[in-house]
């Protein structure tokens, strides 16, 4: 996994299939699906659901990650923010400031 969080190799989905540290690797500097091995007794999972899911995985990161609803709650003031805003400024202030941020990133 990256370090942003994205899924990039298969090893990203084969954590999600069992608990427990039940695969390995024949050769540790060459992690493919031909050096896959399952240490638990347990099936080992094809290497199209292995692609096929970490696909799955990485569009599924992609649209949370390069959405509108990201990119808004990135840039929203914190809760406690927006809350002083409201008790200092009063709602119409503060629905002015979200409003920036909405307009910036308007859904699709």
């Amino acid at each position: 996994m990256r370090i942003d969080g994205r899924a990039d190799h298969i090893e990203d989905y084969l954590i999600t299939v069992r608990n427990g540290q039940w695969f390995g690797w024949t050769d540790s500097k060459n992690k493919i699906y031909a050096n896959l091995i399952v240490l638990d007794g347990g099936s080992k999972p094809t290497e199209s659901d292995c692609t096929t899911v970490l696909a799955a995985l990485q569009t599924a990161w992609d649209l949370e990650n390069d959405s509108y609803k990201s990119q808004r709650r990135a840039e929203y003031p914190s809760i406690v923010d927006q809350l002083d805003d409201i008790y200092n400024n009063g709602i119409d202030a503060w629905k002015a400031t979200i409003k920036t941020t909405k307009d910036k990133y308007p859904k699709p």
